[in-house]
């Protein structure tokens, strides 16, 4: 038996009082070594013109610094005051939907001059916009199809199976699966494999995922209903195994796998209705030796289904970073203003976009909400970068409302000033 002094024994009752206290009022400590820090974000309005559902940043003219890309239009970084057009620009109408959902920035043919990859409203043409390098700025971009119909409202371009290019991760005339760029001809058609038996919803269907859920380094695909395991050899296999757990009845967004419990497995990540209510964590278990989950409500559609009384509608883009440098990943996500227009619940609530702090306690995880903005909202696509280069990453969102960044500050505080600023707990019993 080992013998602990009473010293030790007084400090780790006291310091259990305090976390005990502490996670009572709500107040989650700095991760340790770290001081007291708050964080908000600055609004940089780019336009209000409604042009696109997405949005995407990097470097288009080559000169090192971030830019943005919304719609038809490219803002020069560092300070977005100047704006060229990549197409002829026509603003989308509000009454209906944008033909432009989804952007990315990557060099797509290999000349060291980044591309723009667009997707449009579900179930339409890809495209590739070819940047004309040095000295063609000032003109229209080549435009290229390179896929003829993207459907699901929550595509992927990642790496999926682990070869030098990105995939785009979708479903296609009811098959989930992905298209690949082909290395020697990469404007022409993509090739699309599909992964599944013809079972996804076509042309929308939400929710979607990339992530590596059973842990074998191979990253799996995720949906509402379950998950794909990407096999050993994916690209001779016919279709991936199907395995079946409810994630979320309609489903939302980007979906994530990510270990938020820190048990060494990975959990799934997910909205549960873009155009309605819910935020949730499920949490990987097992059962009879296979993988099951658990779900563990974030936000629902009543204030008292959220820890701190937050509720909001429509989130249908969810991204997941470190906002606060702890080591955790966050989320990130907000209201899809106006996406269904004035049919969805709350839909004229406010455009707010929060980030969530991911907090282990001995007690379980918690996620404390902290506004981000509360007049761009998010549009289907929320990008997280470090876009003015200072190590503190930043958001930018496109829809509806236009286009916005929103620049992260950091301000280090004394602890009463960081517990006077952190939301008050209300419901200690939800999500654990």
């Amino acid at each position: 038996m080992t013998h602990r002094h009473p010293r030790f024994i007084l400090r780790v009752f006291v310091a259990s009082f305090l976390g005990w206290l502490t996670d009572g009022l709500g107040i989650d400590q700095p991760a340790r070594g770290e001081d007291f820090a708050l964080h908000d974000f600055k609004r940089q309005r780019l336009s209000g013109v409604y042009y696109s559902e997405g949005i995407a940043a990097g470097d288009i003219n080559g000169d090192g610094q971030v830019d943005i890309v919304y719609g038809p239009h490219w803002y020069a970084g560092p300070f977005f005051e100047e704006k060229r057009e990549i197409y002829p620009a026509k603003p989308q109408p509000r009454e209906r939907y944008a033909d432009h959902f989804f952007a990315w920035i990557y060099d797509v043919n290999g000349d060291d001059w980044n591309d723009v990859f667009v997707v449009g409203f579900p179930g339409t043409p890809a495209y590739v916009y070819e940047n004309p390098g040095m000295g063609g700025q000032d003109k229209h971009w080549a435009k290229h199809q390179v896929f003829d119909s993207v459907c699901n409202e929550s595509p992927h371009f990642t790496n999926l199976v682990g070869d030098e290019r990105p995939e785009l991760v979708c479903s296609q005339g009811g098959f989930f699966g992905y298209a690949t760029i082909d290395p020697a001809r990469p404007l022409a058609a993509w090739k699309f494999h599909a992964i599944s038996e013809k079972v996804a919803p076509a042309p929308f269907g939400h929710g979607l995922g990339v992530g590596d859920v059973n842990g074998d380094g191979r990253l799996d695909v995720i949906v509402q209903s379950g998950w794909f395991e990407q096999p050993a050899s994916p690209e001779t296999a016919a279709r991936w195994a199907f395995h079946p757990a409810k994630f979320a009845e309609s489903g939302g967004a980007e979906m994530y796998a990510y270990d938020v419990d820190g048990d060494g497995d990975n959990d799934v990540i997910t909205s549960l209705a873009a155009h309605e209510f819910g935020l949730a964590w499920h949490e990987q278990v097992r059962e009879g030796g296979e993988i099951a989950f658990r779900e563990h409500l974030i936000m629902g559609d009543k204030p008292e289904q959220n820890r701190y009384g937050l509720v909001f509608s429509e989130p249908h883009s969810v991204n997941l970073a470190d906002i606060d440098g702890d080591g955790l990943k966050d989320i990130i996500t907000g209201k899809t203003y106006y996406s269904h227009h004035n049919r969805s619940p709350m839909w004229d609530a406010g455009a707010v976009v929060y980030w969530f702090r991911l907090v282990r306690t001995p007690e379980g995880v918690d996620w404390v909400p902290y506004k981000a903005d509360g007049e761009s909202g998010i549009g289907r696509q929320i990008v997280v970068h470090d876009i003015n280069k200072d190590g503190l990453l930043d958001l930018a969102a496109g829809g509806m409302n236009g286009a916005s960044v929103l620049m992260h500050r950091r301000e280090s505080v004394g602890k009463e000033r960081w517990q006077e600023a952190q939301p008050k707990l209300l419901n200690a019993a939800v999500g654990r």
